[in-house]
């Protein structure tokens, strides 16, 4: 019985031994994918005017959450007191194009328009809308 017992104990240590190493390789696989992601964005931020905002919680928030659904979008603040947005992206999988029909589409696409997209400097960019 004892001889089992340590056969079993034997066996449970390998098991955790090799389980161990073997998170350790797909941990490591995960950050170098991460990595790579990182390096291959190709982050642009705009400004954006938005025309036919009427409530910050109904048309800012709701506009500011279809942005950041989107697929490529990293960072979107809307301010209704300012009529514009802040919209940050990756321009490897979504265009400015792409922002503005968003938000024009919002709410069936009747409500609101994009006046105006300005390109911003992300070097040297302060969050204007905090």
């Amino acid at each position: 019985m004892k001889v089992l017992i340590k056969i079993f104990s034997i066996v449970i240590l390998m098991v955790f031994f090799i389980s161990c190493e073997s998170k350790k390789e797909t941990n490591q696989e995960v950050k170098e994918a991460i990595e790579t992601d990182v390096v291959a964005q190709n982050l642009q931020q705009v400004k954006v005017d938005i025309k036919g905002m009427t409530c910050e919680i109904g048309c800012a928030r709701l506009i500011q959450s279809k942005l950041y659904k989107t697929d490529g979008v990293t960072y979107a603040k809307i301010s209704f007191e300012d009529s514009s947005g802040i919209v940050s992206f990756d321009q490897n999988r979504i265009g400015e194009d792409d922002i503005k029909s968003i938000i024009e589409k919002t709410a069936g696409g009747d409500i609101y328009s994009v006046t105006g997209i300005e390109k911003m400097n992300m070097e040297n960019r302060t969050d204007e809308l905090q």
